[in-house]
């Protein structure tokens, strides 16, 4: 199941003018010099600070499968973040983003009107408020249930309500994600 945070880290990483570090070594070399320092690297990291340091040295060249994870995870997280700044402003400013789905929506609506969730794939471009809001509301911390309402708060007023021209007072329910993809 895919996550609206991860999903909108992958579509910034899209944006990035050069590839990350490919070795441990390199990967390693870049971390320290971000965290300034070896020690800050092996308790991200969950390792010694020794052995931090025999990858700065290229004493050690390959790591285990769920270390390297974690570092090529921690590097990507701190890779280009000037980059990623101004990706994530044009998408809230001007250009807006697209959000490419397969889910389950359910809404409720006045009596009489049918409110059952079915399964539906969607593939819509939010304006640049609603990608504001969705990236705001992520760097403010937000938790996977308030993005998620979030989401489907800005699928609801694109799809459902079109912009306000049909179906006032609709709210919509974003469940049993199965795919969840954003495009910058």
């Amino acid at each position: 199941m895919d996550t609206v945070s991860d999903g909108l880290d992958r579509a910034v990483q899209k944006a990035f003018t050069r590839p990350i570090p490919k070795s441990a070594g390199a990967q390693m070399r870049y971390l320290v010099k971000q965290l300034k320092g070896t020690r800050q690297v092996a308790l991200l990291l969950g390792v010694s600070q020794r052995t931090v340091e025999r990858y700065v040295k290229d004493q050690i060249r390959r790591p285990r499968p769920d270390l390297a994870r974690r570092l090529a995870d921690a590097v990507r997280a701190r890779w280009q973040p000037r980059v990623r700044e101004q990706a994530r402003k044009q998408a809230a400013t001007s250009t807006g983003i697209v959000i490419d789905t397969r889910a389950r929506f359910g809404f409720t609506a006045a009596p009489g009107t049918t409110d059952d969730a079915r399964l539906r794939h969607l593939t819509l471009a939010l304006p640049p408020h609603l990608a504001a809001r969705l990236f705001d509301a992520q760097q403010a911390g937000a938790t996977e249930r308030q993005l998620r309402a979030i989401t489907a708060e800005a699928l609801g007023e694109v799809y459902f309500r079109d912009s306000g021209r049909r179906a006032h007072g609709l709210e919509v329910e974003l469940t049993d994600v199965e795919q969840l993809d954003f495009h910058l």
